[in-house]
């Protein structure tokens, strides 16, 4: 098993954990900057590096998901049916 899957054959995100908390940071700071009425645009940017930064974790866990979870069910027809349902939803889900 590799070390980035647990026990439970899932992936294992922890490496996403620092960059949550920097969006986390970054979410606070655009609490404050509305609360001290700063300028819309300086407040849009913050928001745009947010968003970019959610869909790179958002990359990098996709990414895990392929190379762990979605190759693991290329050995069982029904799995890999399933999981390519899987990943049609999830495309079509976060399609923008």
């Amino acid at each position: 098993m590799s070390e980035e899957q647990d026990f439970s054959g899932h992936p294992n995100h922890e490496a996403e954990l620092p960059r949550l908390n920097r969006i986390l940071g970054q979410l606070e700071g655009v609490k404050k900057m509305i609360a001290e009425n700063r300028y819309c645009p300086e407040i849009l940017i913050q928001l745009k590096a947010i968003r970019s930064a959610i869909r790179a974790v958002e990359s990098n866990i996709l990414n895990r998901h392929l190379q762990a979870c979605v190759a693991q069910s290329f050995d069982n027809e029904e799995a890999k049916a399933e999981k390519i349902a899987e990943l049609k939803m999830l495309f079509d889900r976060f399609e923008e």
